[in-house]
């Protein structure tokens, strides 16, 4: 892992994750970790511990896919209305510090700015909801609405057919390694991880992708 090192002088278009770069991920964390498998024992009469043992396995096989990302898939799956026990626990979600800042500055530098989420609409409208950031950004794109997540390459193909930009003088910043390495794939030229999405979580190895603890880092200007 290197430190970040960016030169904003040729970039001209910013795609920012949401959840873990953006916004906490001890929310999402604790919602899956914790909440669900709650909710589900209670209906099913069962113990928490059970209830973990039956639904983490489930959610590895639909890491990555659509599916995983899907608040309806999972609503159908378990028998529970997945928006409405976000709302239960909505006020664990939270800005990571100096996102803000960071927004500000880049609309300061008439920097093109996406927000570009594998999350479900309703968990994108909740969280948007919730923290007010919409009105920084250009576009809000839902992984969703072309059919494929931010991990298949063919995303970036298909997000450029409908709102066109040029991947190399592009910055991505998420905290998925799967969707950093499927835009290096594809070719988009500036790429920053994140080292620690959960702050209750720890600092996390991102290979040779560089990375940042926090947005004031490579703030503009």
């Amino acid at each position: 892992m290197s430190l970040a090192n960016i030169d904003w002088s040729v970039i001209d278009t910013v795609f920012l994750d949401m959840d873990g770069t953006l916004l906490d991920l001890n929310f999402d964390n604790h919602f899956w970790r914790e909440h669900v498998p709650r909710r589900y024992a209670e209906k099913s009469g069962i113990t928490i511990e059970q209830a973990r043992d039956y639904l983490f396995p489930r959610f590895r096989e639909e890491e990555g896919t659509m599916n995983w990302y899907c608040i309806d898939f999972w609503t159908g799956e378990l028998g529970l209305d997945i928006a409405l026990l976000k709302q239960e626990v909505d006020h664990l979600i939270a800005v990571h510090p100096h996102v803000t800042d960071f927004l500000d500055a880049l609309r300061q530098h008439d920097k093109r700015v996406l927000l570009v989420t594998n999350a479900h609409m309703k968990s994108l409208e909740l969280k948007m909801q919730k923290t007010q950031l919409s009105g920084h950004f250009d576009e809000l794109i839902c992984a969703h609405d072309f059919g494929v997540p931010k991990e298949d390459n063919d995303f970036w193909r298909r997000l450029g057919l409908k709102h066109p930009y040029d991947p190399a003088h592009t910055l991505l910043v998420d905290d998925s390694l799967a969707v950093l390495r499927s835009a290096r794939s594809f070719g988009i030229g500036y790429l920053l991880a994140v080292l620690q999405p959960d702050t209750k979580g720890p600092v996390r190895d991102v290979e040779d992708f560089m990375a940042i603890h926090g947005f004031n880092e490579i703030m503009p200007g």
